[in-house]
């Protein structure tokens, strides 16, 4: 593989660790990703494509539930002896582009599990509920040979439906009292799920 790049990165040696599983290397990669280092998409392109994890999307309105249902599957997954990688999205703030990791508090029991890799991510700015770069992040989730990807939106409204394009299986997490049977037949977050979950706790 010759990559033109940061000389300081050396891009050959992360890609045989991630494909090792070692997930400091995976972590690496992300926030090289994220950030556009020079030679990230010829990395993406070597990636291998002998894994295919299933991606299940989680998403709603703020405050239905989506971290506490996650937090719930991951513990389901493990049982089941699966490895587990999650995405998680959080808003950026529109004035200072900062964002609360929340997802670090709701899953702090799974953060040093060996089969479970949990990565916070923010909108930076992009609309649609989900990170600019989430497709090239989950290619490399793929190639680190997790049995399931979790991705968790942010908190959306009607429209912001990125998430369907992403997973094959999109979970929509709605509360009780989020309007009548014409808001329900409405074109949008309501047309994207395989299954719906009404959280009826608070």
């Amino acid at each position: 593989m010759n990559i033109h790049s940061d000389p300081a990165i050396d891009w050959q040696f992360l890609l045989q660790s991630l494909q090792q599983g070692d997930t400091r290397a995976l972590a690496r990669m992300i926030s090289l990703v994220e950030n556009e280092a020079p030679g990230y998409l010829q990395v993406l392109e070597e990636l291998p494509g002998n894994s295919s994890p299933r991606i299940i999307g989680i998403t709603g309105p703020p405050g239905a539930g989506k971290s506490s249902l996650v937090d719930l599957m991951i513990g389901h997954l493990i049982e089941g002896g699966r490895k587990i990688g999650v995405l998680c999205v959080d808003p950026s703030s529109p004035f200072h582009s900062g964002a609360l990791l929340g997802d670090r508090i709701r899953m702090s029991e799974w953060y040093t599990h060996p089969c479970v890799f949990i990565r916070s991510l923010t909108t930076r700015g992009s609309l649609g509920g989900l990170h600019p770069r989430v497709i090239e992040v989950s290619d490399l989730l793929k190639a680190a040979s997790f049995d399931c990807i979790l991705v968790e939106t942010v908190g959306v409204g009607q429209s912001e439906v990125e998430i369907a394009g992403l997973a094959d299986t999109t979970v929509v997490v709605l509360v009780l009292e989020a309007g009548d049977e014409i808001q329900i037949m409405k074109a949008g977050l309501m047309e994207i799920a395989e299954i719906f979950v009404v959280n009826k706790s608070d």
